[in-house]
């Protein structure tokens, strides 16, 4: 359903019945991955003006893998990373790719 790259791509998805009797199916919720168990690859310092899906494209090769980067750096708000010149972002694999690696798998 979603590309390997989608934030979304494994999410299971789940069906509804409304009280009409049609099925909704939709996405199950994403758990968000624990930062500290992802690998980095490198690491950002935000200049003045930044956006995340400018940094993304340089660092990921894809402006859509800003949720990579808002994955690695916990914020409740990803518009906070850039908000601060000067900020350390980590850079890191996916959490699957993450997982991987910790395993000794090629992981990306």
């Amino acid at each position: 359903m979603f590309e390997p790259s989608s934030r979304y791509h494994g999410v299971p998805t789940t069906t509804h019945t409304l009280a009409d009797g049609r099925t909704v199916t939709h996405l199950r919720r994403r758990l968000l991955p624990r930062p500290e168990e992802l690998t980095a690859v490198g690491e950002h310092v935000v200049t003045a003006g930044e956006r995340l899906d400018a940094i993304a494209a340089r660092r990921c090769g894809d402006p859509e893998q800003s949720w990579r980067i808002a994955d690695a750096n916990p914020t409740l708000r990803p518009d906070e990373l850039t908000a601060v010149t000067g900020r350390r972002l980590r850079i890191t694999l996916p959490a699957e790719a993450s997982a991987a690696a910790a395993g000794g798998e090629r992981a990306w």
